[in-house]
């Protein structure tokens, strides 16, 4: 076999002698000399002779990345059937023929058309022909053959992220992991160097430190703390070639965070709180804040407040606000300065989760005082009990005290209180209170069956300052006494059957009491003392509370007795004892055989006497058509004697004349004669009612006389009652009016009243003179006398 190769391609097969001879054990029918081994086969057994093999190349070698202007030479293919003479044609096929391989299809010369890059493709597979130009035929068989491309450090490693985050616990020791960081690099890890990366930090130090060969970040310094710093930013190099000089690199960047661990126990920033609250705040009002500082983040901060120790740990409670951290001092119990003005607290503050590791380093909690002063302020009466409970008898006599409610003044305890009885509560008075001492009495008689509780409220008032006041509920339950007698529970509608027999049970009857006494009802019934032994019923106590009555002898005739009245005594076993006669009707009816109500109305017993129910009938209807004729005439005699006189629309009691005159004021006297008003002749004798014709003449009044200095108010008011009852007065809807004002009005008075008592008629020609505005006067008042009527 011969090979025709260029001096730089036998340098680089000489280089990598040992990994061709890796790839001619993988494929010898490819790379092998030109003879040929036949193995036996398995029908013959024959061994076949070895024949020479025509082809005669090596394995091709080529450098990747080829700056060269020239193409680059890769071999030359040669068959020793190949004369020289041009009679045979080579043919190049497979991974990039033409493409990138070319051949010289006469001297069997291979060019790269193209420059390669290992990392695209590192080996290519080719397969090459000899034809014989004249016939067509191949010379030689077909036969592959592999071009490998040769790596050069053309590739800077490169990272997985541009960017790593990380975090470690704060306090970690040196050496404790934090990330691992890769880098890859493309070119070949089995020539030579360039894919050997080695990592380095650029920046980070000495807080970290990298791992060369593994990329592993590590802690470099003991104890970091959080509370210091908590943010780094670390540069990793990764270079190739072993990180020797020349090598190609690339960096990337780690954010690492100190994440926070519970190493710091909370502080109180002073030792001493001090807070002011009134005496008169309610339970649970908040007083103040206090907190605690922890450098620690997160649930390492959370915290928790507790009072440890002193005077008012009875009096305050502290709770812990969960969002701010915040310990808030409240009131548990109620203030009271007179008691106690100052209080003094001690309030630890401890973290909720301490870390065990930590624990070395100290009490993981802080202690600081809380002072909380009390305020005097002018506070309403305080009662002696939260709530009163009075028990009265129900017969207690009206004015009794029943009960009494004390309070007091807190501030100065001889203040004085008045007390009284809320009537919004106590709406019908039924108590009273003493205002001095606050004895409750009663006002009324007490029902315990009508209201068993009465609920009212006291109120305590302080005499020096009764904007100071205090209620207290009052609980008042009305015993029971015996006041009531026992009575029939309800209406008993009781039969006897005429034919009926002696002790046939014939109604039982219970009875009701509205008292209630402790040990239970207990009711006795018996026949009254003036009928102990009755010849019709008797009267059995069945000894539950009810009775039965039972018949006394052989049958009931309705003929000679319909009805009979039993009258029971029934009494109770109660202090004082009451009872109570009960009478039971009792009415005989008609029965049949088995003692069923056939008939007992009183329509039977007509009928046994021979009125027939149709007379009977007729009889009630007579009867009321009378009574209708008789009302009818007796109304319409009544209305024509009441007739009224005018019947037209001018009725006057369908009308309303309003005379609107207006005096010149109160000590005007010139404008009537007041005398007309007192002179008691001056009124008509007889004053008739002109719509209604008169029944009766009335005998005529004489009022009493009125001296002249009489108030004319007083004679206004004596005038309008003796209109009101005189039955001659105008009509009910008539309107009268009295009225007087005096003198001292610039306009002269417009009444009339005066010109009553003229002679002759007033001259009003003047009003024409005044203007317009009083033209209609003019016109009503100027005018002819003609006009006017």
């Amino acid at each position: 076999m011969r090979t025709y190769h260029c001096i730089p391609l036998l340098i680089w097969t000489y280089m990598f002698h040992t990994v061709d001879t890796i790839l001619l054990q993988e494929k010898p029918n490819s790379y092998l000399s030109s003879k040929k081994i036949v193995g036996l086969t398995k029908d013959d057994g024959k061994m076949l002779r070895r024949t020479k093999r025509g082809w005669m190349w090596n394995q091709f070698f080529l450098l990747e990345e080829y700056t060269g202007t020239d193409t680059q030479y890769v071999g030359k293919l040669h068959t020793d059937q190949d004369k020289g003479d041009g009679n045979l044609k080579y043919i190049l096929t497979g991974d990039g023929a033409g493409s990138l391989f070319v051949i010289d299809e006469n001297t069997g010369d291979i060019h790269a058309a193209k420059k390669l890059d290992r990392e695209e493709k590192s080996l290519y597979i080719l397969r090459a022909k000899a034809i014989d130009r004249k016939t067509g035929r191949q010379v030689e068989p077909e036969s592959e053959f592999i071009i490998k491309i040769h790596d050069i450090n053309d590739n800077e490693p490169k990272f997985t992220k541009d960017l790593y985050t990380a975090s470690v616990p704060e306090m970690s020791g040196v050496g404790t992991s934090v990330i691992q960081v890769t880098a890859t690099d493309a070119d070949d890890a089995n020539y030579g160097n360039s894919a050997k990366v080695v990592y380095s930090i650029l920046q980070g130090q000495p807080y970290f430190s990298v791992d060369p060969e593994s990329g592993i970040i590590k802690t470099a310094l003991p104890d970091m703390s959080r509370e210091n710093r908590e943010q780094y930013q670390v540069v990793i190099q990764a270079k190739d070639m072993g990180g020797q000089m020349g090598g190609l690199s690339g960096t990337t960047t780690v954010n690492i965070t100190l994440t926070d661990v519970n190493n710091n126990p909370p502080r109180f920033p002073q030792s001493t709180y001090q807070f002011n609250s009134p005496e008169s705040v309610p339970l649970g009002t908040h007083l103040g804040r206090i907190k605690a500082n922890d450098p620690d983040v997160g649930e390492n901060a959370e915290m928790e407040y507790r009072i440890a120790e002193g005077d008012g740990a009875d009096m305050f409670d502290v709770i812990t606000d969960k969002d701010t951290q915040e310990g808030i001092i409240t009131v548990k119990q109620n203030l009271d300065f007179e008691n106690q003005m100052l209080y003094t607290l001690r309030v630890d503050a401890s973290n909720t989760h301490p870390d065990p590791r930590f624990l070395h380093l100290g009490p993981f909690k802080d202690t600081a005082v809380v002072k909380i002063s009390v305020e005097d302020i002018d506070e309403p009466p305080v009662f002696s009990k939260v709530s009163y409970l009075i028990e009265v008898d129900e017969d207690v006599k009206e004015g009794s005290i029943i009960g009494q409610v004390t309070a007091y003044d807190p501030d100065a305890r001889n203040n004085l209180i008045k007390y009284s009885v809320d009537r919004h509560t106590d709406m019908d008075r039924i108590f009273g209170i003493h205002s001095e001492n606050g004895s409750i009495f009663t006002l009324k008689a007490l029902d315990r069956e009508s209201s068993p509780w009465h609920n009212i409220t006291v109120t305590a008032t302080e005499i020096n300052n009764p904007k100071q006041s205090s209620h207290i509920p009052v609980f008042i339950r009305i015993l029971d006494i015996n006041d009531h007698a026992p009575e029939f529970a309800m209406y008993y509608e009781t039969f006897v059957c005429e034919n009926a027999k002696p002790g046939q049970l014939i109604q039982t009857v219970s009875v009701m009491d509205k008292d209630d006494p402790p040990r239970g009802h207990k009711f006795y019934f018996e026949p009254v003392p003036e009928f102990t032994l009755n010849p019709n019923f008797t009267i059995v106590d069945n000894k539950d509370n009810t009775a039965g009555i039972m018949t006394r002898k052989d049958g009931y005739s309705r003929n000679k007795m319909s009805t009979y009245l039993l009258p029971i005594l029934i009494f109770d076993n109660d202090y004082p004892i009451q009872s109570s006669t009960g009478t039971l009707t009792i009415r005989v009816c008609a029965c049949d055989n088995q003692g069923n109500m056939q008939s007992c109305t009183a329509e039977a017993l007509i009928l046994s006497a021979g009125l027939s129910t149709g007379a009977l009938v007729a009889i009630l209807l007579c009867v009321l058509i009378l009574l209708i004729l008789v009302v009818l005439f007796a109304a319409l005699k009544r209305q024509r004697k009441k007739e009224p006189l005018i019947i037209s629309k001018d009725d006057v009691r369908d009308n309303i004349v309003t005379y609107n005159d207006e005096g010149g004021g109160e000590e005007d006297t010139q404008a009537f004669d007041i005398g007309t008003l007192r002179n008691p002749e001056a009124r008509e004798d007889t004053k008739l009612r002109r719509d209604v014709m008169p029944e009766t003449i009335f005998q005529i009044r004489r009022t009493v006389p009125l001296w002249e200095n009489i108030d004319v108010q007083d004679f206004i008011h004596r005038r309008l009652k003796e209109n009101d009852a005189d039955p001659s007065a105008p009509p009910y809807d008539s309107l009268a009016t009295y009225a007087y004002e005096g003198n001292d009005s610039i306009a002269d008075s417009l009444s009339s009243l005066e010109s009553l008592t003229a002679d002759c008629n007033q001259d009003y020609d003047y009003l024409s003179d005044w203007g317009p505005r009083f033209k209609k006067l003019a016109d009503m008042y100027g005018g002819d006398d003609s006009d006017r009527d």
